[in-house]
């Protein structure tokens, strides 16, 4: 396909629903995650997921989710997506849709981080020291230490079981300016360290219990270690818009225009409008509350509302598709919300698939990577992907 060809092939949309897994992957208990089912638990607990559009689109068809029975015929291909790369984070989930596999997970720091890696941090970062430094939920370390560092100003530095450095400081005490300069210099170091992520965590409120993050966060990632889909489609002139995290997970590589969002229904306005503005190219989006507020917060309700609001947005975005045009919702991981700890857990993902013009779908099976997803992407605008199997004849 030329260049031009390219550009104005039907537009593609992929939609990464937070970490909404679909059951544990055969190596799930090593990750300690066996057992788990996101979507499933979440129903259970709610009595139900009433989700009408994408159990007509076959969600209901990947695994038992109570109120949600599988379609007769649905109206996109079905299907899901095992993760071969180790780890079960955002970066590697998101890399691998790309065409990235890692065969060595990112580090982790289960004990918090070393002496010696917390003083470079300091020293490069110029931050005045800090509190934490551990393994925590991002909600309960802002109500432990939250009141502490607005007497000192000291930032909160955490991880968690991903590979991630985050730094949470109060916006009226620590300027957004200062504290992403903190993060900068947290990838700096981290980058030598195998860290995947830094993470800006900004915050508000006025003590204990009633500190809440903001969408000021922000995302310090390492960047791909090889070329992705993404660099490819840039390449040849398809437009690459990525629409809430997404951007920050590829480090920008790869992507023609960032669009920031402030949460699930910001993000699906957004992604509405986007779609009203741009007539080919890839549209990438993350919704990010099933998994930030609901899923690491351990609130079931909570998640099965998320997914019910998404559920209700689907004919407005479907309403904007054009004929050849395609929408695919997955995910990057699990978080089942019923599971202990505060953690991904290690699951497929969703695969649904509708093309515009096309009212039965076809059964897609359990794709062997996500990075056929990107496949698929690859070779609907004619570039090559070193990844992953295409399904595009499916649909």
């Amino acid at each position: 396909m030329s260049n031009d060809a390219a550009a104005r092939a039907p537009r593609f949309t992929i939609i990464v629903v937070d970490s909404v897994g679909a059951g544990a992957l055969p190596d799930a208990a090593a990750y300690g995650d066996a057992g788990a089912n996101t979507l499933a638990h979440c129903a259970q607990a709610a009595g139900g997921l009433v989700l009408p559009n994408l159990q007509r689109w076959g969600l209901g068809n990947l695994t038992g989710i109570q109120g949600c029975p599988p379609a007769a015929k649905p109206r996109a291909s079905f299907g899901t997506m095992a993760e071969l790369s180790q780890g079960k984070d955002t970066t590697t989930g998101h890399w691998e849709m790309m065409g990235i596999v890692l065969e060595k997970g990112f580090t982790t720091y289960p004990h918090g981080f070393p002496d010696d890696l917390m003083n470079e941090w300091l020293k490069l970062s110029g931050a005045p020291g800090f509190l934490g430094n551990k393994t925590a939920s991002g909600t309960t370390i802002l109500d432990e230490l939250g009141e502490e560092h607005m007497r000192t100003g000291l930032p909160i530095v955490y991880t968690s079981a991903d590979s991630v450095f985050q730094i949470a400081a109060h916006e009226e005490k620590v300027p957004l300016k200062t504290l992403y300069a903190w993060c900068e210099a947290a990838r700096t170091v981290g980058l030598k360290r195998g860290i995947a992520r830094v993470i800006a965590r900004p915050f508000i409120g006025t003590g204990t219990g009633h500190f809440k993050r903001t969408y000021n966060r922000h995302d310090f990632s390492q960047p791909p270690t090889r070329e992705t889909v993404l660099d490819a489609l840039k390449k040849v002139g398809v437009p690459t818009i990525g629409v809430g995290k997404i951007p920050d997970i590829y480090d920008g590589h790869g992507i023609s225009k960032s669009v920031h969002t402030e949460g699930n229904a910001d993000g699906l306005k957004q992604t509405e409008q986007l779609m009203t503005e741009h007539e080919s190219g890839l549209l990438f989006v993350n919704l990010v509350d099933t998994d930030m507020l609901y899923g690491h917060r351990r609130d079931p309700i909570g998640y099965a509302r998320a997914l019910a609001d998404f559920d209700a947005a689907l004919p407005r975005l479907e309403a904007q598709m054009r004929p050849g045009d395609v929408l695919a919702i997955t995910a990057d991981h699990g978080n089942d919300p019923t599971f202990p700890g505060s953690d991904h857990t290690r699951e497929q993902v969703p695969l649904l698939v509708h093309r515009a013009g096309c009212e039965e779908g076809r059964a897609l099976g359990q794709r062997a990577t996500f990075a056929d997803l990107g496949a698929t992407v690859a070779d609907w605008f004619g570039v090559k992907s070193a990844l992953g199997a295409s399904f595009r004849n499916l649909l």
